[in-house]
């Protein structure tokens, strides 16, 4: 009955164009941010693996795609976003996060500038209905902004030997692309790919966008060109691993319309250079101090930190809460994230990890956990 049950829930869900291929694949699926999506193909650490030490494939076609063009589009991004849009140039990309009116976060995205003006904008699957409305409410002069998420795949190919995969199949030169960088070319015989130097993983790689008629010809001959490597479809289960090791948030976790870009770390991508919305909340935080910040940190005995759980100092008071935590598989001890109050969150500081009762000893740490 709980099988019955749990089928039931996910075909009530979006799904992504290569769901079939998916399920060819033996993919778990699970709903997520509104999308049945591939969580794990055979298991957690062994995808893991397969993306740290060789190549793995990610279908990442739930997140949303933007496309703003027109003379004001630049001054439409420079409103909604924390970072610095006019330092780009064609073929550049730009991580930044999206204030509310309070400071917080309506979303963290990935602005690529074709050129002078067109933009387009990577937003996280959850919030494309969110992200879309809240960018038009602040276009004033005119741009045109289009939400094309519903034509468009996304893959993600990393590792390793991700560019020794893909270059058996595209005439682009792939050294040519620096990290945070993309050209359009073709790929497997399709032409006007989106490569981009974009991870998620910290392993290197790229991400691949495409027409959804296309998609299954992209997929198939990566998989194709990298079976000599050993290539695995990697679920989400992976990533959200892969990822943590890094030391990179997780919209909804770690990050949210609650929690501002200097609590959160984001000051680097939060530029004082311009006006933009809740700049002035923002600028009078970084003056006054912030009263919580999210830190990074490694248990120093046998546990896994879990979302939720309390943080407390020596004395067992809460001093925050774990939004993110796993057993890293690289390092093989337990490693998460939370916000803590500012005074336990210089590295090195001694903290605890309340895990059902008892408290683990842990030590605030630099990000990434895995050093290159």
């Amino acid at each position: 009955m709980a099988q019955k049950l749990n089928r039931m829930e996910v075909t009530s869900l979006k799904s992504v164009p290569l769901e079939s291929k998916h399920i060819s694949l033996g993919a778990k699926l699970v709903p997520f941010a509104g999308y049945s999506m591939p969580v794990r193909y055979s298991s957690d650490i062994d995808e893991h693996h397969a993306v740290r030490n060789a190549v793995g494939i990610f279908d990442v076609s739930h997140m949303g795609e933007f496309r703003i063009t027109g003379p004001a589009a630049l001054e439409l991004i420079q409103q909604v976003s924390s970072n610095d849009a006019s330092v780009l140039s064609d073929g550049k990309a730009q991580y930044a996060c999206m204030p509310n009116l309070q400071g917080g976060i309506v979303d963290d995205i990935i602005i690529y500038r074709m050129h002078q003006e067109e933009y387009w904008i990577i937003v996280n699957a959850s919030n494309i209905e969110k992200d879309f409305q809240w960018i038009q409410s602040f276009n004033k002069a005119g741009a045109k902004l289009e939400n094309l998420s519903e034509q468009y795949c996304l893959f993600a190919v990393q590792g390793p030997l991700a560019k020794s995969t893909l270059q058996k199949i595209t005439p682009v030169s792939l050294d040519e692309i620096p990290y945070y960088e993309f050209r359009m070319g073709e790929m497997a015989g399709i032409p006007s790919v989106f490569i981009s130097n974009t991870g998620y993983t910290g392993a290197g790689g790229f991400e691949l966008m495409v027409k959804n008629e296309h998609a299954t010809q992209l997929f198939d001959a990566v998989m194709e060109a990298g079976a000599e490597f050993g290539i695995k479809p990697i679920g989400l289960g992976a990533r959200d691993t892969l990822r943590l090791e890094m030391g990179f948030s997780l919209y909804g976790n770690d990050i949210d319309d609650t929690t501002s870009p200097l609590e959160a770390g984001l000051g680097w991508i939060t530029k004082f250079s311009k006006t933009f919305n809740a700049s002035d909340i923002l600028l009078e935080q970084k003056s006054k101090g912030l009263a919580r910040k999210l830190v990074a940190f490694e248990l120093l005995e046998r546990g896994i930190p879990r979302s939720h759980y309390d943080l407390c100092n020596a004395q067992g008071e809460k001093i925050g809460m774990v939004t993110s935590g796993t057993q890293s598989p690289t390092l093989w001890k337990g490693i998460g994230m939370g916000y803590v109050a500012a005074a336990y969150s210089a590295l090195g500081t001694e903290i605890y990890v309340n895990i059902r009762g008892k408290l683990h000893k842990s030590l605030v740490c630099a990000r990434p956990f895995l050093k290159k």
